[in-house]
């Protein structure tokens, strides 16, 4: 997969519509004056709310219209308030937005016979894949999508996903699919959408099938787990944090100060990027986020040593 070219441009962007998709589900339709920078499959925005969070949500309307986007957001119970927020929203709110950028591209198999690509959305992991079904469809490819959730009740946009290649699977009638489930009969590329859980399964299981390749996004922040302890210094002579082996340098630094930038929190976008002025790191995430070796992605980095000092310009 290559990788995203970081997207610098801002623009503020008005709900036009909000609608009910299904239980917890909303799309908001925002427009700003066209024409709209254009976007492929797989695109996301970045939007600051009005309490000051940034969010990222998939594009999920028609790339080839260049008056409006459409995102759609799950209201979660156990999240940090962002989706909460997102439904409060009415026609007529103002949103700055940052994109849109692509961490998640579909390139499809050329012409003539081949393996088809299969899709696998759970539940609001649709938002990204639905546009890539339109586009496998325009481009008369082989393609199959398995759409999973707890109910139909659950899943969002099933009225514009009528085609004998949509198979939809429910854990009420079904039973929750294992990866052999997900994965049957997959042959040719496979693009994933959904929980945690769905996307560490499939990749568990991805090797023992014929497919011949995995392309993923995922919603939630990776969990950390080859991390080591460390601390981050504030500044010169600023505060100095622990950073324990299971949690992010961003995650401990956002709780003691609340306004600090992120967005992705994976290591692709460059938002949380901050320099480094003392130290050693073992970086990671995208040489493009990073852009240089004295600066380092908060979200995913660490020190270069177990229990190692970084001080960081903040």
């Amino acid at each position: 997969m290559r990788e995203p070219r970081a997207v610098e441009r801002s623009l503020t962007l008005v709900v036009s519509e909000v609608r009910v998709e299904a239980e917890d589900v909303v799309s908001l339709r925002l427009t700003g004056g066209p024409p709209l920078p254009a976007w492929r499959p797989g695109a996301h925005l970045d939007l600051d709310l009005p309490s000051g969070r940034r969010r990222q949500y998939s594009l999920c309307g028609d790339p080839a219209d260049r008056t409006s986007y459409r995102i759609a957001v799950r209201r979660l119970p156990d999240s940090e308030g962002g989706s909460r927020e997102m439904h409060t929203l009415r026609p007529g709110a103002r949103l700055r937005t940052q994109g849109p950028r692509n961490a998640f591209p579909l390139s499809l198999p050329g012409p003539g016979p081949g393996a088809p690509v299969l899709f696998i959305a759970g539940g609001i992991g649709i938002t990204p894949i639905l546009p890539m079904v339109r586009a496998a469809a325009h481009a008369g490819a082989d393609w199959r999508l398995l759409y999973t959730g707890r109910s139909r009740a659950t899943l969002p946009f099933l009225d514009e996903l009528d085609s004998p290649r949509v198979t939809v699977r429910t854990d009420d009638a079904d039973g929750v699919p294992t990866a052999e489930d997900l994965l049957s009969g997959a042959a040719g590329p496979v693009y994933l959408c959904g929980p945690p859980a769905m996307i560490a399964s499939v990749r568990a299981q991805f090797a023992a099938t014929g497919a011949t390749g995995l392309h993923f996004e995922r919603f939630a922040t990776p969990p950390v787990t080859d991390g080591a302890p460390f601390e981050v210094r504030l500044g010169p002579g600023g505060e100095i944090l622990k950073v324990p082996a299971d949690r992010s340098a961003l995650s401990v630094i956002a709780e003691a100060r609340p306004g600090t930038a992120y967005s992705c929190r994976q290591g692709f976008c460059g938002t949380c990027r901050v320099r480094v002025l003392d130290g050693e790191v073992a970086h990671h995430g995208s040489g493009t986020a990073r852009r240089a070796d004295d600066a380092m992605l908060i979200c995913v980095s660490r020190a270069a040593e177990p229990g190692g000092r970084l001080t960081l310009d903040l």
